[in-house]
């Protein structure tokens, strides 16, 4: 498997334009993933400098209904004309921050065709499944941090009903594994559900994502946390808004936390 950030808030290289948002593209044996679109076009633009197709793609998936993860929908459904997008149900209700400023998806795209909404657990094939987690216990609750939606005419408090995480499996003749189960890998968007929860609920080999960590102070409450994910046997590259300098501390106390910036690939279980 080999992941490519097309679109995150930074890079090491001269030939990738940034924006806040992410944007991840996928290739396993059997498909080519888009994970999200970024803002704007700006992830199509390196996609084609980093030689990737975007028409080829045949499967996409929004990890929530925010702007930063969504505003490139238009773009991708004008390059791509097959693949079917997967969103959570609630992905294009009106979300805000605070009162005033609109963070949500273009609402114009609702009746496109190949939007597909998802709900709860989502199976796209086998090895490929949507979770919400919506109905789980969260234990490590950090808020809503001012986030909210707009629901019959009030701003209400986000309990973030639109996000959803993809797991990939990989059976252990792909994965290279001399073990008998599969390998799992999990993309979280933002983990606005809370990360300290979504790496407790799945305990995946490989978790990717942002953690929405950037605007917690460098404390020993974010040492415990880091020391919390680091209990679980799980290799996590990072991005977006968990923040730089948050990883930075956080990677002190840390054995397998790593920075995924745009325009760099991994490769997983080689």
């Amino acid at each position: 498997m080999k992941i490519t950030a097309l679109l995150e808030n930074k890079t090491n290289r001269e030939d990738m334009l940034t924006e806040h948002g992410l944007s991840l593209y996928i290739e396993t044996e059997k498909h080519k993933i888009l994970f999200d679109m970024g803002q704007s076009n700006l992830f199509a633009k390196n996609a084609a400098a980093l030689g990737i197709d975007l028409s080829s793609v045949d499967i996409a998936v929004l990890s929530h209904g925010h702007y930063d993860h969504g505003g490139g929908l238009e773009t991708f459904l004008e390059i791509n004309k097959t693949a079917p997008v997967y969103l959570n149900r609630h992905a294009l209700e009106p979300h805000y921050h605070g009162a005033e400023k609109y963070i949500g998806l273009d609402v114009s795209l609702a009746n496109n065709k190949r939007l597909i909404f998802t709900d709860g657990t989502t199976a796209i094939e086998d090895g490929l499944t949507l979770y919400s987690c919506h109905e789980k216990v969260r234990k490590h609750d950090l808020g809503s941090f001012g986030l909210q939606v707009l629901e019959n005419g009030e701003f209400l408090p986000e309990d973030f009903r639109h996000e959803q995480y993809l797991l990939i499996e990989i059976p252990p003749a792909e994965s290279g594994s001399d073990k008998d189960q599969n390998r799992t890998v999990l993309f979280s968007g933002c983990s606005h559900k809370g990360i300290l929860d979504i790496a407790d609920w799945f305990r995946p080999d490989v978790l990717i994502g942002g953690f929405h960590f950037s605007k917690l102070p460098l404390d020993d409450t974010l040492k415990s946390f880091a020391k919390y994910l680091d209990t679980f046997p799980t290799e996590y590259y990072t991005c977006h808004c968990t923040g730089q300098k948050q990883f930075e501390f956080m990677k002190q106390c840390m054995h397998g936390l790593h920075y995924l910036s745009c325009g760099q690939s991994i490769e997983l279980f080689q």
